[in-house]
């Protein structure tokens, strides 16, 4: 039970340290996004780096990158970017193995912690027979309570780490194409009269 215990807090302290870390507007801030959504032309470039720096996000780092490497040709700065946001996904993604773990130990210890006590239970019927049978009931019911402990430890885990494990997808795809519509953006052809 004890560990039971222990993987409860674990994945309770995982799942509201990654709802705090995948807010929406924590890797997507919407000032950054209204700030890449006006910047048409390279003197827009000065304050979309300020806005960048100054609302430190996985989007802004990306950003940046891209706006670091104008220089270079587009395909060289897209990969550069896509290599960037590996990173960037990756970190977002800290503390999912954790859960993902919970959820698979959470009934494995349930149900060593069932074993014992069925064990326990059966050593003691056997020293003083089986003359009692709300002892039997009682002793079973304490046995199966870690079995009911460990699903309770992971099934939130599960619906948390099902949950964010797409938050990050549908995070990634947004990023993406905001990333792909700022290198567009920045080297559109130039209009022919």
């Amino acid at each position: 039970m004890f560990f039971l215990v222990l993987a409860s807090i674990v994945g309770v302290t995982f799942i509201i340290e990654r709802g705090m870390a995948l807010r929406w507007s924590k890797v997507i801030p919407p000032r950054v996004e209204n700030a890449l959504d006006t910047s048409r032309t390279a003197k827009d470039l000065p304050r979309l780096a300020e806005i960048c720096y100054n609302e430190p996000s996985a989007l802004s780092r990306l950003i940046l990158t891209a706006n670091e490497n104008l220089k270079f040709p587009k395909q060289d700065n897209a990969d550069t970017v896509q290599t960037k946001a590996r990173h960037e996904i990756t970190k977002l993604e800290r503390g999912l193995v954790v859960l993902e773990i919970v959820v698979g130990i959470g009934p494995l210890l349930g149900l060593v912690g069932t074993i014992q006590g069925l064990i326990r239970l059966f050593a003691e019927l056997g020293k003083s027979g089986m003359t009692d049978n709300s002892a039997l009931a009682a002793g079973i019911a304490v046995a199966l309570n870690t079995t009911l402990m460990g699903l309770l430890v992971a099934i939130p885990s599960l619906v948390a780490w099902s949950y964010y494990t797409k938050k990050v997808e549908v995070l990634a795809v947004e990023m993406e194409s905001l990333c792909e519509r700022f290198l567009r953006i920045q080297y559109r052809e130039p209009q022919k009269p």
